[in-house]
């Protein structure tokens, strides 16, 4: 009996020590877990939403911390996914904030004109709500006669503006007789003619996948939003008001295009305070989808630029 007993007290001894410690351990690792689930949810920052200055509710994200902060704009018919290889990259040493302009992807509908000065309150009232003291506006295509728009409205919080494919020639001279042709197609049927339209700037070279989801989407948007957008774009190169506007906020500007067009360094010259871009060769319109890792790089270089200018 004695010696089962002490096999007995023998036997416990040795279970008892690595039982305690799996135990031990267990407790940690659901406490971490906890803790880290905790972390987790204070730090996921969901969509926000903000009126904007004629109450028009416009969808928004934020990602990371540090300023400046990077205000992504998308461009006709698109919306903030359309900058998903950026947040990534970005966001880990910056804040960087997308937004869907009104009409677009998850912001109000309810506007009569889509103009790019409505379109640029709708940038500032995202960029103040983000509490975002030093900015620079970062605009695809239509978004580069927006965030051109925003920076007027916010002298003091704008310090550079960087295009991406567009501002390739702000004196473009284009007349009411040659939009009204370009636009008769849209007018006439919408979805067939923007997928013609927008498909002429997307390289044979682009991943099939992707090409078909860009052309899904724009011809997916709602004509009276993406016509009226048109309109008031074109317009302003018609009347001149496209190169007047640089001349009414005095910070740099550099452009991150592909090489499709021609760039008016001269013309752009004439009405920005300063004018530099940069040319990925072989790169069409959609260049930070299709090219994001050569784009990331060539976009990392325009926002050094800037921020070395702002130090001097």
């Amino acid at each position: 009996m004695r010696v089962a007993k002490n096999m007995v007290q023998v036997d416990i001894r040795f279970i008892s020590k690595p039982f305690t410690s799996y135990m031990v351990c267990l407790i940690g690792c659901l406490m971490f877990l906890f803790v880290s689930s905790e972390a987790i949810q204070a730090q996921t920052e969901w969509p926000h939403v903000v009126p904007s200055k004629d109450g028009t509710p416009i969808s928004y994200e934020i990602h990371g911390t540090g300023e400046p902060t990077l205000v992504f704009v998308h461009g006709w018919s698109c919306d903030a996914r359309y900058w998903r290889a950026q947040i990534a990259h970005f966001s880990g040493k910056q804040r960087v904030v997308v937004l869907d302009l009104a009409g677009h992807g998850h912001s109000g509908t309810g506007r009569e004109r889509y103009s790019m000065a409505a379109f640029g309150e709708d940038v500032r009232a995202v960029t103040e709500a983000a509490g975002a003291q030093k900015v620079i506006l970062i605009g695809h295509s239509m978004g580069g006669s927006v965030i051109a728009e925003a920076a007027r409205l916010m002298p003091d919080r704008v310090i550079g503006l960087i295009g991406v494919d567009t501002l390739e020639n702000i004196e473009y001279p284009l007349t009411q007789e040659e939009f009204k042709n370009m636009v008769a197609p849209l007018e006439k049927d919408f979805p067939t003619a923007s997928r013609q339209f927008v498909g002429e700037m997307i390289s044979p070279q682009t991943d099939q996948g992707l090409r078909e989801w860009i052309l899904a989407d724009v011809s997916a948007a709602p004509p009276t939003v993406a016509l009226s957008a048109m309109n008031e774009m074109m317009t302003q190169y018609i009347t001149g008001k496209a190169a007047k506007v640089f001349e009414e906020i005095r910070i740099p500007v550099i452009s991150v295009n592909g090489d499709v067009w021609p760039i008016n360094y001269e013309g752009n010259r004439r009405h920005m305070l300063s004018y530099e871009a940069i040319v990925l060769k072989n790169a069409d319109h959609f260049l930070m989808m299709n090219r994001p890792e050569e784009f990331n790089a060539a976009l990392g270089k325009a926002i050094s630029m800037l921020r070395e200018k702002q130090g001097k």
